[in-house]
């Protein structure tokens, strides 16, 4: 197969973006990308190449899936671009002062803020964490069931106990069952199609429900904050009492580090944990794949966990990479150009949504051998020339600036994870199937993760 590099293109580019024409294709392809993403993405890049255009009205549209237009994007200064438009319907429910929804320098600064508790020494320290707290949940959730169990909620515990800890070390570990009922609400809202999450007054519905328990949120976490007041140190170990040490004018309000912490239980929880739950699916479904992260799991997970455990678990690392390259967990995220803005030899008008997906740049046939197979070995040792076409076709937390704050975790714990699940039990899947995709913001396994659990014999 004749694979390109990163600047080349199949076919003349031309001044006007392939996509549908007239109001009946316009329409019924707008209406699949904000209610079911998936198939619509594969129909459209199918028909119309992985970078096309679409518009109703005074509503335009460009998805870019290309690995070569997406490196251009990703790499424009943040004032190309705005994030708190109409598309971006986290900001309902993370607040308006969350960095996912900021733009220019209250971004830089509310990002700035939070940065530093990502640094690598803090991420490490959280490696011994990680471990226990999948243990845990391998002894008292997995190993126990005596029939068919589904993964999913139980890996979302998982998750959630590791971003609280995370956030605010063991100071809230006896809530979590309290905080995932909190935050079930946002996923439910979250998970409609794009018409369900317009604004609106009605009470009794999904997003009032939402509305209500972040108001409850908001106070679980005032009286964290309230708590630590006056006792929080810069050095210590978790992210709050770091936002809460801070001096000087610019420091963030307590509104603000109400936002930031929201944002990171929301986006660290239900995008990690749709992760989590691709990855156990592609890895659970072929034992060969299964056998080689038991081999290196027990090679390597044996030892006191350290700074040296991940970067000696490859294979795990190479698994998780390739679970994220096919199942990322948004399949898109808007942007809206603020300029014109180039992409190719084609210009992006001012004022047009942005939709780049890292779902099709992954699929990309001309950057990934046989791109539907799940082939972990890939992401092992690829010569120069091939690893420069991958690098730029795999983006499942962006790049650049708006770079996913939380990435270096993500990648880690899922590591982690299903490594230590892979040394400890066997799973067998319900279904052959691959299940269909869910969910309009973040897209987890229609059904979740059924399977039936044996433990090994040693």
């Amino acid at each position: 197969m004749r694979r390109r590099g990163p600047c080349a293109h199949d076919r003349p580019m031309t001044t006007t973006l392939p996509g549908p024409r007239g109001p009946f294709a316009t329409v019924g392809l707008l209406r699949g990308l904000l209610s079911d993403p998936c198939p619509a993405l594969d129909s459209a890049s199918a028909r119309y190449g992985p970078t096309f255009a679409l518009g109703v009205g005074p509503m335009r549209m460009v998805v870019v899936g290309d690995p070569a237009h997406l490196g251009q994007l990703l790499s424009m200064p943040n004032d190309s671009f705005r994030w708190g438009h109409m598309l971006n319907t986290l900001g309902f429910f993370v607040g308006k002062g969350s960095m996912i929804v900021s733009d220019g320098d209250q971004h830089r600064r509310r990002r700035g803020h939070v940065q530093p508790s990502f640094a690598r020494r803090h991420l490490d320290s959280w490696i011994p964490m990680i471990l226990t707290e999948t243990d845990r949940m391998i002894d008292s959730s997995i190993i126990p069931a005596t029939d068919t169990i589904d993964l999913f909620p139980v890996e979302r515990k998982l998750v959630m106990a590791v971003v609280l800890n995370v956030l605010f070390g063991s100071g809230l570990n006896e809530r979590i069952d309290e905080i995932e009922v909190l935050m079930d609400p946002a996923k439910v809202y979250l998970e409609q199609s794009f018409a369900r999450q317009l604004p609106h007054p009605f009470p009794f519905s999904r997003r009032a429900r939402a509305r209500h328990t972040r108001q409850a949120l908001d106070r679980l976490i005032d009286d964290e904050m309230a708590r630590r007041r006056g006792s929080a140190v810069a050095d210590s170990p978790d992210l709050l009492d770091r936002l809460l040490a801070e001096a000087g004018d610019d420091r963030l309000t307590d509104a603000e580090i109400r936002d930031q912490v929201v944002t990171l239980i929301g986006a660290g929880y239900d995008t990690t944990t749709s992760s989590m739950s691709w990855t156990t699916l592609c890895a659970a479904a072929a034992p060969a794949v299964w056998a080689r992260l038991r081999a290196e799991a027990e090679a390597v997970l044996d030892d006191e966990p350290g700074p040296h455990t991940l970067r000696k678990l490859t294979y795990a690392q190479a698994v998780v990479k390739e679970a994220l390259r096919l199942h990322p967990a948004g399949v898109f995220s808007p942007r809206q150009a603020v300029r014109d803005v180039p992409i190719g030899e084609h210009t992006i008008r001012k004022g047009t949504f942005v939709l780049w997906s890292p779902y099709l740049a992954g699929r990309d046939a001309n950057a990934w051998d046989d791109p539907l197979a799940f082939r972990p070995e890939r992401h092992l040792d690829p010569d120069p020339a091939t690893a420069a076409i991958t690098d730029a076709a795999w983006v499942p937390f962006g790049r650049g600036p708006r770079k996913c704050i939380g990435f270096a975790l993500a990648q880690m714990e899922l590591t982690l994870a299903i490594a230590r699940l892979a040394q400890r039990v066997d799973l067998t899947l319900e279904s052959d199937e691959m299940p269909r995709p869910f969910g309009m913001v973040v897209n987890r396994p229609t059904g979740g993760v059924r399977a039936r659990v044996s433990v090994p014999v040693i």
